[in-house]
């Protein structure tokens, strides 16, 4: 008896390649983006009280591609057997298979034997889109987890609420009292704060920094002949003390020392050491290296590793486990890079010599670690994702190398009643280095020295310095400190920082990549306390362990921080006066503006078109909003048109800022009938939104212009959108993009929808 299963995945190249490995001649469909959170309908209005949110009606909307993907869902499981789940093995994608599973289960097949259709459910597990993995995964077919979902579902509702509460109240009380206070600096997020806090915090301790004047000795010494001449290059050493602060301490030793007139060694050691090879890769390490190592930021790492592993390269990138699973092949996938033209014969020397299974390292017990699960060589991939992948294979075959064996011998030497030191390194075994070669260490050859050696002393010097603070916190090390105290997951750190970037709650030096904060201050330094977000997580994991229910969890939380936003709200005057002395009044700007008295709204009027000035609307979120023309919006140009129409609705045919020429397909929420326009006034982060509705797509900050390519359409019939032309900023090194939004994902990922 044969039957029928409906398989279903994430992405349309995750769909591709499964498709491809389990059934050559199957038909695809994705879900990717079935719902989002929102407010109910009455609590969208900015004009309630923000602290109604804490308590306010959520309902989930569909967010998905024209044609309604849920639709999609219910037409194409009618009549199945079986529905098996192929979507990211996270709790983000957990929950998504609940958000399948109430559109496929109503219109599955009833069966004779009156099985329910639950149990006809099925998820796959799996870590790579290999053929082994994948049939792997078909084999051991489980069921969906539902209370890793409801997690989910109490941190998207936490987040919006008290996201939304904060954003409101702050942007209704700033946006219209300073002309130079970017509406972004004033939103609120219950991971990004505490994420920013971690900048803020050494940013003060820059800014509070007073320098000191310290003195140390520069002291060398070189060996010396039978008549007492140097022999050899000279010897420089360190001193003890390293540094004194009083000056007169630092003079009289230095004179104590130059009137000494020779330096004796007083002892020699050796000493053999080892440098531990790493633990496996797990997704920590790989944004810490990107950022840190190759210059690429989190969130674009993670793009990359993303599509990697969707194409079969890389095995699954989000992960917190750093030990290998006993039962991973490791051989195998050694063997196959054996054949690589770069490290091929390094991986084929160690299936001869045998390699080390890696020891220590941590089981998290979600997934693998990240591994190469394909052969690919420089040619096959470019830019970044070679890059990537070379490191990700690098760090794999480094895991199981030998260690870095070297040897230390180290010198004490005495002048008078001062101790100084020098020291030597000799490789005896590059071990992981080798192949991990921005690892490796040098030799640094000490010449040969005997205890109670007498040398002569050629130099000495007082050198004077002053201490400095720290710098500025890098991504690495701000991811490093997310982990450390529970901000986020793995899957979610590359977005909020990517979040206090967007946002220009901070700017990033291209240079070290470092986070240096704009302009801000806070009322409350517990709402920006790292153990405040790490509470929440810590609550959100019992529920998806199933040791606490959803609805107290979620009420606890939100109590939590229905009182800090009171608080908040009754001492924003503090907050306020630090703001007048960091942003200038609305007046003292020069700029043209005009407010909305029934809503917290601000125009700003951009360059003049046809001798008005072109305004651009916003809502209060500095992402919805579109430009119009005062003089079209209270006399239209076209009869049968009322007034108050934007240009994102105007069917000028010659206008640069008409619909006519800046729409690109249609709307993505179901059932909307409007239009995603190109919105050329929103630079330089640039967006398309919809003349209808609230839905928008924002690019990343990567995305330095976007045009609409003239007269080229999508290559696919049934979507026909307007092909765009995507520029990358200079620091990407990126070449240009052209291509559909809704077709092609390299541009689909460019862009976050809201």
């Amino acid at each position: 008896m044969s039957c029928t299963a409906l398989m279903i995945a994430e992405k349309p190249s995750l769909a591709e390649s499964i498709s491809k490995l389990l059934a050559p001649n199957g038909r695809l469909i994705d879900d990717k983006n079935i719902s989002s959170l929102d407010f109910t309908k009455e609590f969208n209005d900015w004009n309630i009280d923000p602290l109604e949110l804490f308590t306010a009606r959520t309902i989930k909307l569909e967010a998905s591609k024209s044609g309604g993907i849920c639709q999609h869902l219910r037409q194409e499981s009618k009549g199945v057997d079986y529905v098996i789940l192929w979507l990211d093995c996270d709790r983000e994608g957990e929950n998504i298979c609940f958000e399948v599973i109430k559109n496929v289960r109503e219109g599955m097949k009833r069966l004779p034997d009156g099985r329910p259709k639950d149990s006809r459910i099925l998820r796959a597990k799996f870590s790579a889109i290999t053929a082994t993995d994948i049939r792997r995964a078909m084999n051991n077919l489980t069921f969906p987890n539902e209370n890793e979902s409801l997690a989910v579902d109490a941190r998207q509702e936490f987040d919006l609420k008290v996201g939304c509460a904060f954003t409101r109240f702050q942007t209704k009380f700033f946006n219209q009292k300073y002309g130079n206070l970017d509406s972004s600096v004033i939103s609120y997020g219950p991971c990004q704060t505490p994420t920013l806090s971690f900048c803020v915090s050494r940013h003060d301790q820059i800014k509070s920094f007073s320098p000191e004047p310290f003195w140390t000795l520069s002291v060398s010494v070189a060996k010396q002949g039978a008549n007492g001449e140097q022999c050899g290059s000279e010897i420089h050493l360190s001193w003890e003390k390293a540094r004194v602060f009083d000056k007169h301490v630092a003079t009289t030793i230095q004179s104590m020392v130059r009137k000494c007139k020779e330096a004796k060694v007083i002892s020699i050691s050796s000493e053999k050491k080892t440098k531990g090879r790493p633990h496996a890769l797990n997704t920590v390490e790989l944004l810490k290296f990107g950022s840190s190592n190759l210059g690429i930021g989190p969130h674009e790492t993670m793009l990359i590793a993303e599509r990697l592993y969707t194409q079969g390269y890389i095995s699954y990138p989000r992960t917190e486990t750093t030990t290998y699973p006993k039962n991973f092949d490791i051989k195998s996938v050694l063997k196959d890079q054996s054949r690589h033209d770069l490290w091929g014969l390094y991986a084929k020397e160690l299936l001869e010599k045998g390699f080390e299974w890696p020891t220590g390292g941590s089981d998290a017990g979600d997934h693998p670690p990240i591994t190469p699960m394909r052969v690919v060589n420089e040619g096959d991939l470019s830019g970044d994702s070679w890059r990537i992948y070379n490191y990700v294979t690098r760090h794999f075959i480094g895991s199981i190398s030998p260690n870095l064996k070297y040897q230390k011998t180290n010198a004490i030497i005495k002048i008078g009643d001062e101790s100084f030191e020098c020291s030597g390194i000799r490789v005896l075994q590059p071990g992981f280095s080798s192949i991990m070669h921005w690892r490796s260490m040098s030799d640094q050859i000490l010449q040969e020295l005997h205890q109670d050696e007498i040398l002569k002393i050629t130099n000495v010097k007082l050198v004077e310095g002053l201490t400095s603070p720290p710098d500025y916190l890098t991504e690495s090390e701000v991811i490093s400190l997310m982990e450390k105290h529970g901000i986020g997951t793995d899957a979610s750190i590359p977005a909020h920082i990517n979040n206090i970037c967007q946002r220009n709650y901070v700017t990033v030096q291209t240079s070290a990549r470092r986070l240096v904060p704009t302009n801000l201050e806070k009322i409350d330094p517990e709402l920006s306390l790292p153990t405040m977000r790490s509470e929440v997580e810590k609550q959100l994991n019992y529920i998806a362990l199933g040791r606490a229910r959803q609805a107290e969890v979620l009420e606890h939380c939100l109590n939590l921080f229905a009182a800090k936003f009171k608080y908040f709200r009754d001492n924003v005057a503090q907050m306020d006066e630090l703001f007048e002395a960091t942003f200038s009044p609305l007046a003292s700007t020069g700029k043209i503006l005009t407010k909305c008295g029934n809503c917290p709204c601000v125009c700003i009027v951009q360059p003049p078109l046809d001798g008005f000035g072109l305004v651009s609307f916003s809502t209060g979120s500095k992402d919805i909003g579109y430009p119009l023309c005062p003089n079209c919006y209270n006399n239209p140009p076209f009869e049968n048109v009322k007034k108050g129409m934007g240009c994102n609705r105007c069917p000028h045919p010659t206008c640069e800022h008409s619909l006519t020429n800046n729409e690109v397909c249609s709307c993505q929420v179901n059932s909307c009938t409007g239009q995603m326009v190109l919105d050329a006034t929103s630079a330089p982060k640039w967006k398309l939104s919809c003349n209808v509705c609230n839905f928008v797509s924002v690019f990343t900050d990567l995305v330095k212009g976007v045009s609409i390519s003239k007269d080229e359409y999508c290559e696919n019939e049934e979507c026909n959108s307007c092909v765009l032309k995507i520029e990358f900023r200079e620091n990407q090194n990126k070449k240009p993009l052209k291509g559909c939004i809704l077709c092609e994902d390299e541009i689909a990922e460019l862009l976050e929808n809201k």
